[in-house]
């Protein structure tokens, strides 16, 4: 890996634990050149502004996040399991606080502030994560998997906002475990009865 590559990397981890801190605006490119231990104009080298920083950010997450769905859908081949691992996967997130809160999530808070382009990712995002809940609760319900009360995307949408609610629960109760008192009864909920 290049030194610039590392360098850029450096810049958006930074970057995205300072918007998980945050917010959009809680961070400037000096914090991020304090803490990566290099000088402004390095930024701008590598991000010519916030704007293209964040909008990189996001877009590099929603990979991220595409890659973690697309090896649930691999390597499990059960509905409700995929359900329960994604839920498994931000507890132990926020437990061991690796990632402590979903970027876009926080993001989304932020939408009537952000610049477009960074807001157009971060809907995007949405949009996939919604797309991926919607197949994954009509397969649930086709196997028998899952027990919907409303339809799929119904779900998908709740199951969603449920799942970004405990993540702001916990952080508003500084407790971890908060996160699974909240999704345990909703995959309780959705298992279906056999």
């Amino acid at each position: 890996m290049s030194n610039a590559t590392s360098t850029a990397d450096d810049i958006l981890a930074c970057a995205r634990t300072l918007i998980i801190a945050g917010g959009y605006n809680g961070f400037s490119y000096a914090d991020v050149a304090e803490v990566v231990g290099i000088r402004k104009p390095s930024i701008h080298h590598h991000f010519a502004s916030k704007v293209d920083l964040v909008r990189t950010l996001v877009s590099r997450y929603r990979e991220e996040a595409q890659a973690g769905l697309s090896t649930l859908e691999r390597n499990i081949p059960d509905p409700r399991e995929q359900l329960k691992n994604y839920v498994g996967y931000w507890e132990a997130c926020i437990t061991d606080a690796t990632a402590p809160f979903c970027v876009c999530a926080l993001l989304a808070s932020e939408l009537p502030i952000l610049p477009e382009e960074v807001a157009l990712e971060v809907r995007a995002h949405f949009r996939t994560l919604a797309s991926w809940l919607n197949l994954v609760m009509e397969r649930g319900k086709r196997k028998g998997r899952l027990q919907l009360s409303g339809t799929a995307r119904v779900e998908a949408e709740g199951f969603m906002a449920t799942v970004h609610g405990a993540m702001l629960s916990a952080r508003a109760y500084g407790d971890p475990k908060m996160f699974g008192v909240i999704t345990g009864p909703l995959l309780d909920r959705l298992s279906a009865r056999h």
